[in-house]
């Protein structure tokens, strides 16, 4: 289906490239620094820096949605384009879940061990291991 006045252009790019484009999605569903935004065509400019989340792709033209998993990193949408650069992302249907579910399991023990340690440092980062390992898992369970 060609792109019309209610479509517009999605693209998620990483440092390894371009992980996913969709050229007539009508709903882009994100989690910024500022709360959650909900993006159609003909959105006015924005720039917004996102959280570790889920950012769900619609397409209601054609039936079909789809979400990822990506780790922060910002948007931008100007001209009926949507541009968000992450470190890295992930198609939902990509996500192997035995996987997230172990690093789940390993960032959970790791938040425990940094806790009982009382090291600020080491309970930043295994709470961060742990979101991204949601957010994966969740991705990749939501139909």
């Amino acid at each position: 289906m060609a792109m019309d006045e209610h479509s517009f252009t999605v693209s998620i790019v990483t440092p390894d490239g371009v992980v996913f484009e969709y050229e007539t999605a009508t709903l882009v569903v994100l989690h910024t620094t500022g709360g959650e935004v909900g993006i159609m065509a003909n959105h006015v400019p924005l720039v917004a820096s996102l959280f570790i989340s889920e950012v769900k792709v619609v397409d209601e033209a054609n039936g079909q949605s789809e979400r990822l998993a990506v780790n922060g990193g910002f948007a931008e949408f100007s001209n009926n384009t949507l541009t968000i650069v992450a470190d890295s992302s992930e198609k939902s249907t990509d996500i192997d879940i035995e996987r997230a579910e172990s690093a789940r399991e390993r960032a959970e023990r790791a938040l425990q061990e940094a806790q009982s340690a009382a090291d600020e440092h080491e309970i930043s980062r295994a709470q961060l291991a742990l979101k991204r390992a949601v957010t994966r898992i969740h991705a990749a369970s939501v139909k």
